[in-house]
């Protein structure tokens, strides 16, 4: 109802599936989709995109955010 067609709807479950497991992972959503905006259209096997998924990334190859609440 809300994506506009069934594709629209895929495609957001796929997104919100993404950032939902890099947040289990202990990851920041908006540097790991950076980190995979950038990386995938790079990909040449499964291998290397399987590697890109939340839980195989390797965190020191994503830039995170310092934690602000820690000044707080």
């Amino acid at each position: 109802m809300f994506a506009g067609s069934p594709g629209g709807a895929e495609a957001s479950a796929i997104m919100f599936s993404l950032i939902e497991t890099a947040k289990a992972n202990g990851l920041e959503p908006y540097s790991y989709l950076r980190h995979l905006f950038t990386q995938l259209p790079t990909a040449a096997s499964r291998a290397e995109i399987r590697a890109l998924l939340p839980q195989f990334v390797d965190r020191k190859s994503i830039h995170q955010p310092k934690d602000r609440s820690a000044n707080a």
